[in-house]
């Protein structure tokens, strides 16, 4: 049983649906992480993070691999779960 209910893929509407849809386009994945559902039941959250997180990793000095290694990096040194 799930402690905190999300909104599936399946079941997004309105702007969980637009988000979800940028997601899996600019990632080139069809599937929606689960970080993502995790923010659903705020809409405006989901959209704001998503959004943030999206020009964050922007090629830029950077390319988004490296953004995305040192991401994972970090999440490794904070002993991180998921």
């Amino acid at each position: 049983m799930a402690l905190y209910r999300t909104v599936s893929p399946g079941e997004a509407t309105g702007k969980v649906k637009e988000v979800y849809d940028d997601i899996m386009a600019s990632k080139n994945i069809d599937f929606v992480p689960n970080f993502w559902q995790a923010l659903s039941n705020n809409p405006d959250h989901l959209e704001a993070t998503w959004h943030k997180l999206k020009i964050v990793m922007q090629p830029g000095k950077l390319d988004p691999l490296t953004k995305e290694i040192i991401a994972l990096a970090v999440s490794i040194t904070n002993n991180c779960t998921y």
